[in-house]
């Protein structure tokens, strides 16, 4: 009994796993149906539910496993439940998806699982090998999840354009963390760190040079510039609830890894990597914000859209201080509250003869459902970060940090690109209050109606009670520091 109590910070990963073993047992052996494919989906929602039960039932303070491989600690576990709640209400919203396009089938949760167990592995690991074993885990279940429709040509396409770029960052990040090796003698985030402390390893050459290439590899993962170009193809051609899964839970996993690796890992090179950050958050916000402009279909700019927020959250993080990591988990609470119910939205677009993705079909909206167009409305104003709603604040915060690190470049360009990027979101509303309606949609499916709902909420609510995730998320950042 002592031996199982040892290993219960790994509890949330190891249901995962093995709920997946059963599930694809489950699924094989039982006739192919599309009930039995939604019966294992619900199960796969709660299995996720529990886990985050599991999460949140662990004790305070700081745990290990694996000589310190693996730490569970207060950021772990606030980014773990985000994780887990992302993951189940992005599984949501693809049932009712997969069965009009006949593409509901059991092996999606299963995927869902996977990857899901990859990204806690990842928000948890202490050490070069276990954060590799966690981004790989996750990875190869996306690649698979990204081509689940074979028989669509655009998501074929969609899994093998990310499964060649996503090698290819690998590589780089698997031979960054054999430099850090060479250079430190260890593949542990303590040894690193304290090698990173000692006077002149920031002359090290080879160190930052490894360090260089490890954040290479994680800003592939989080969409960040100039490692973004897989990201508006496999947004656009992937089937769209795998695209809102794509969206919100892996980003919140890799920042969070990134944050571990820099502000944990090389606390005593922060004005090497620093400098990295600073760069990959102005190019990700400016192009962000000038490349969605021209876009006609609407999960391309939600693409763009993304690039542009990671780039907001990494201000947080080249701030280097309690309050900027603080800025950037707040940060990320609301980006995925943003997204997944801007994606609801999108699934909503669908008429008779399927779905639709260009945003000119959104014309007129308000005059055929004027509650739908008021709940996209008010998402989009979040996304423009406009006050009094939850978006705004999220900006405020990591701007706030940036400027109290006398980062002042930093946050200008910040509000500039937040000033470009309310053009295209603004641009959506007038063409659905203003414009020519067209034909209308199909009624909204009640779990996308839900999502789209409970989402708009929070939004617009936040600003009534803001204490609670503010308090969490200063909690949370205390392990870092």
């Amino acid at each position: 009994m002592n031996q199982l109590q040892a290993y219960w910070p790994l509890y949330p990963e190891i249901l995962l796993v093995v709920a997946a073993m059963v599930l694809l047992m489950l699924g094989a052996f039982r006739p192919e149906r599309e009930a039995e494919a939604e019966a294992i989906g619900w199960l796969a929602i709660g299995t996720l539910g529990l886990a985050a039960w599991f999460v949140l039932q662990q004790p305070a303070g700081v745990q290990q496993l694996f000589d310190g491989a693996f730490v569970v600690d207060g950021f772990a576990r606030f980014m773990k439940v985000l994780t887990l709640v992302a993951s189940a209400a992005a599984l949501l919203l693809s049932f009712d998806y997969m069965r009009q396009v006949r593409a509901l089938k059991f092996e999606y949760p299963v995927l869902v699982l996977l990857a899901t167990a990859g990204m806690l592995m990842m928000i948890s690991a202490n050490d070069l090998i276990s954060l590799y074993v966690g981004l790989e885990l996750q990875s190869l279940a996306l690649y698979v999840m990204a081509a689940i429709r074979r028989d669509d040509l655009r998501s074929s396409e969609a899994g093998l354009k990310y499964f060649v770029l996503g090698a290819l960052s690998s590589g780089m990040l698997l031979y960054g963390a054999s430099l850090i090796y060479g250079f430190t003698g260890s593949t542990s985030f303590a040894t690193i760190a304290s090698a990173a402390a000692q006077p002149g390893a920031g002359q090290n050459i080879g160190l930052i040079i490894g360090l260089v290439f490890l954040l290479v590899g994680l800003a592939f993962k989080v969409s960040a510039v100039p490692f973004h170009m897989w990201t508006p193809d496999v947004y656009e051609g992937a089937p769209t609830p795998v695209t809102a899964f794509f969206a919100a839970a892996p980003k919140v996993a890799a920042m969070a890894l990134l944050m571990r690796v820099t502000l944990a890992g090389f606390a005593g090179a922060k004005p090497q990597w620093q400098q990295v950050i600073t760069a990959l958050a102005i190019a990700s916000m400016l192009l962000g914000a000038f490349a969605a402009i021209g876009q006609s279909n609407i999960k391309r700019l939600l693409a763009y859209s993304a690039i542009g927020n990671i780039g907001y959250a990494l201000i947080g993080l080249a701030a280097g201080s309690p309050e900027g990591a603080r800025g950037v988990i707040i940060y990320l609470v609301i980006y995925v509250v943003m997204t997944l119910g801007a994606f609801a939205c999108v699934l909503a677009m669908r008429r008779s003869q399927g779905m639709v993705e260009e945003i000119d079909e959104l014309s007129g909206l308000a005059q055929n459902n004027l509650a739908m167009a008021t709940l996209l409305a008010i998402l989009l104003f979040s996304l423009a970060g406009l006050p009094p709603l939850a978006g705004f604040f999220a900006k405020f915060y990591v701007f706030l940090a940036a400027v109290k690190e006398g980062m002042w470049a930093l946050a200008v360009i910040g509000v500039l690109a937040s000033v470009v990027g309310a053009y295209y979101y603004v641009r959506i509303v007038k063409i659905m209050f203003f414009d020519e309606p067209r034909e209308r949609f199909a009624a909204i499916q009640p779990k996308a109606g839900l999502v789209m709902g409970v989402t708009s909420i929070y939004i617009l609510l936040y600003v009534v009670w803001p204490a609670p995730l503010v308090d969490a998320a200063g909690a949370a950042v205390k392990s870092l520091f």
